[in-house]
């Protein structure tokens, strides 16, 4: 009998794509009851073995969604790759970060009051903050990413920074989607390609969907992860966790 082992193209596994399940809105339909249903952790643990490359979470100071207590039971149940995104003006948020060592923190410019993130970072305001911010994370061995705009000069600055990634603000590349996604894209594209030349790795995230993560990601080869939390969870609804994490899966591909 003969058996095939079938090897992926180097440059394919060279620009896969990564999906970080965020989970927030899981801990969201679990506080509006008060109790543990859903099971946030079993649904970390599921997600993961349906396919996510990581687990993304975004405690806020009111834990509305992720309560800081949830985070080192996550810390001890994600096998695959763990980032806590939020504000490090707080000092709180500083202190969960250090205690539970993710892999990567995504600095957010989130206010308390903020639904949901709407802005990225003005790094050239912020950048002593951010600059201080990096040297203590990147210190106790944790990855950074800095949110921004598809703005060159905060991209530039990130990188000055010292960060390791960014993570591109993709709301305006949604919200323009179903116009003329080749118009949406292009500032994403310019701003990718810029990024790279710098020697920074590229993250994405916010609003990204079914409909629109596969031509982001055909538009941006570059793309190292995608973090996705609101649509997936809708569409897990329709679909199902297992389906729907494949179905995310196979837009990256």
């Amino acid at each position: 009998m003969a058996f095939f082992v079938y090897c992926w193209p180097e440059n394919w596994i060279k620009h896969m794509t990564k999906l970080s399940v965020n989970i927030n809105k899981i801990a969201l339909i679990r506080n509006s009851r008060m109790g543990n249903n859903p099971d946030l952790i079993q649904m970390a643990i599921l997600a993961e073995k349906h396919g996510a490359d990581g687990i993304t979470i975004h405690p806020r100071p009111d834990e509305r969604h992720v309560r800081y207590a949830d985070v080192p039971l996550l810390k001890a149940a994600v096998n695959t790759e763990f980032n806590i995104e939020g504000n490090p003006m707080e000092k709180k948020f500083v202190d969960l970060v250090l205690a539970n060592q993710p892999h990567q923190v995504t600095l957010v410019p989130d206010q308390q009051a903020q639904l949901t993130s709407d802005h990225g970072w003005d790094t050239e305001k912020h950048f002593s903050f951010l600059t201080e911010c990096i040297a203590l994370f990147k210190a106790n061995g944790i990855r950074t990413s800095i949110f921004v705009d598809p703005e060159l000069k905060h991209i530039e600055g990130a990188k000055n920074t010292g960060a390791d990634r960014i993570e591109l603000y993709t709301e305006s590349y949604a919200s323009n989607y179903s116009t003329n996604k080749h118009q949406a894209v292009l500032p994403y594209v310019q701003a990718a390609n810029y990024a790279h030349e710098l020697g920074l790795g590229i993250n994405a995230g916010h609003d990204l969907s079914l409909e629109n993560l596969g031509f982001l990601k055909s538009q941006i080869p570059q793309i190292m992860e995608v973090s996705i939390g609101h649509a997936l969870v809708c569409d897990a609804l329709f679909y199902g966790w297992e389906n729907t994490i494949q179905l995310y899966k196979r837009a990256l591909i």
